[in-house]
């Protein structure tokens, strides 16, 4: 008779090599957030950056509209066309700059976007380069899929962004096949200047480097204005989504430009692994383009939280912060408070009740010394984390 009591393992079977990659630490923390309020605390959600916004008016009438109009059946592998012909024309609007539909791509959320990218330019083996402090889903998706991250290490007074020199010297060291870079930055919030940008951009074409740009925070920028890598380099790879301007992380729509040489490759890989990104969240996406006044004032309340999480952290000890240009993140040194941010960051949520994320998650060698808070929720929530916080480390 067959064994099958629950937590017998059949040791023939075991997970493969490339799932043994890391966990994204965010989410454990957002578990460990909700066994604080299932034991009845309130908790200040600091860790996520995830608006606390619903999606737009125009997205969510757009949504009702197609859901009332008949059967919603699968949209075209690479999304639906009215769709990337909006976002094509967004690119007129917001970088002046003229783009074919056919090379818009819609994903389901950015991470699919990553998957294309990373599957359709590189083979198994090929080096990565990534700047660390940085978004870990990067590293651990490479790895899955094969690739090899290389990490390039990059500091607060280049405002957590790599130079023209860092990259030559890695690639002077072993060919890279790519660079990925964010800006504005998780978990930093900075953004890289349009100078350097073009010369990254520029370079990666000349050495036939893959340059992908993640643009998801942009729309989110509080002093200089964004820039697309796509206006430096027709070779670029962009991806964006609707998740954090737009307010629409759970809908799971994003997109990406790319040159023409990977559009097809990526329709293939989008039929086999997906079909297709939800038909209703790229009709909710198609509203959400219309939605501009509603956004910015999100963004006003993201720039009012910006302002007191700057004058109000260093008041509770966290005295090393660089002000954020973009996103809705600052990166704090707590270094001075603890060598464990980890440990730090749990004595926050079991103690304060505010949860926040530790360094380890974006830089595995120095992430111990950096806590990333999120201002994403609303502005009362933004204030009374500031009273907890400081009245926590005994300033109040």
């Amino acid at each position: 008779m067959n064994n099958h009591k629950k937590g017998t393992a059949n040791p023939q079977f075991v997970p493969s090599a490339r799932a043994a990659i890391d966990p994204f630490i965010v989410m454990d923390v957002m578990q460990a957030a909700h066994e604080q309020e299932i034991a009845g605390h309130d908790v200040i959600h600091m860790e996520v950056g995830q608006p606390g916004t619903p999606a737009p008016d125009f997205a969510q009438n757009a949504a009702r509209k197609a859901m009332s109009a008949g059967p919603m059946g699968y949209s075209l592998a690479l999304g639906v066309p009215d769709l990337r012909l909006a976002i094509a024309q967004k690119y007129a609007e917001w970088y002046g700059i003229t783009i074919d539909p056919e090379r818009v791509i819609i994903t389901t959320g950015s991470s699919a976007a990553f998957t294309y990218a990373f599957l359709s330019a590189f083979d198994p083996g090929d080096r990565l380069a990534l700047p660390a402090p940085g978004y870990p889903c990067y590293r651990h998706i490479s790895k899955a899929l094969g690739l090899k991250p290389v990490t390039i290490e990059t500091d607060a007074a280049g405002r957590w962004m790599p130079t023209l020199e860092d990259i030559e010297r890695s690639h002077k060291a072993a060919p890279l096949r790519g660079l990925l870079l964010a800006s504005p930055a998780n978990p930093t919030g900075t953004m890289i200047s349009n100078d350097r940008l073009r010369e990254l951009a520029v370079f990666c074409s000349d050495q036939g480097i893959w340059f992908i740009s993640d643009e998801i925070y942009h729309g989110l920028t509080y002093e200089a204005p964004n820039h697309s890598a796509i206006e430096h380099s027709p070779d670029a790879i962009i991806v964006n989504s609707f998740s954090k301007y737009f307010s629409m992380t759970g809908w799971r729509v994003g997109w990406m430009i790319v040159p023409e040489q990977l559009v097809r490759p990526i329709e293939r890989l989008a039929q086999n692994l997906y079909i297709a990104p939800p038909t209703i969240s790229q009709m909710a996406a198609l509203g959400a383009l219309e939605a501009g006044e509603e956004l910015e004032k999100n963004k006003e309340v993201y720039a009012r939280n910006r302002e007191i999480l700057l004058s109000e952290l260093p008041k509770a000890g966290f005295n090393k912060l660089l002000p954020a240009d973009g996103a809705f993140y600052i990166y704090a040194d707590v270094s001075a408070l603890t060598d464990d941010s980890k440990a730090f960051a749990k004595a926050m949520l079991t103690e304060a009740h505010v949860a926040t994320t530790p360094g380890h998650d974006f830089d595995e060698e120095y992430g111990h010394k950096y806590l990333r808070f999120s201002y994403s929720r609303t502005t009362d929530d933004m204030v009374e984390a500031m009273q907890r916080l400081k009245k926590w480390r005994g300033s109040v």
